[in-house]
């Protein structure tokens, strides 16, 4: 689990990652902001939601100098796939180990019709160009989430 308790203020953990379009590391993104997201697994109902919303912003973000970022466990396969099932237009992060994941606190018990276990729970940071988290959503909902990441970016100072 995170060592610390992630807040909106907090240093965002760096990383060095492997995604579908090769290596990230979130140092390289410095100057810039960055919508890290977290969710449960690629080609889900949710997910794909999720991930489309992403893709169908992403001009927008990026005409404000946003890169987005997925993570989830799957594989590169799967994120190669997922990519290219739903034309997706930015890095999804592959983390097996789940150190990306533990490290932003996404990692959680969770329940379901009163099985417990853990699993990855939809997140969302805001990173700034300095590495500072500006803004955490935990147990996103899909519906309008993708409108509130474009609306807080474009009004950051």
């Amino acid at each position: 689990m995170a060592d610390r308790e992630l807040t909106e203020g907090s240093p965002a953990p760096l990383f060095t990652s492997v995604s579908n379009e090769g290596e990230v590391s979130l140092e390289s993104f410095r100057g810039s902001t960055v919508v890290l997201y977290f969710y449960p697994k690629d080609n889900t109902s949710g997910c794909t939601k999720e991930a489309c919303g992403f893709r169908d912003a992403n001009d927008d973000l990026q005409a404000l100098g946003v890169a987005v970022l997925g993570v989830s466990k799957d594989s590169l396969k799967a994120h190669a796939n997922f990519t290219a099932k739903h034309d997706l237009n930015f890095p999804l992060l592959s983390d097996p180990d789940r150190e990306i994941i533990e490290a932003y606190g996404a990692w959680v018990e969770k329940k379901n019709y009163g099985r417990v276990y853990f699993g990855i729970e939809r997140c969302t940071f805001v990173i700034d160009g300095e590495g500072i988290i500006r803004k955490i959503w935990r147990k996103v909902k899909v519906k309008d989430h993708i409108e509130k990441v474009l609306e807080f970016v474009r009004e950051m100072d």
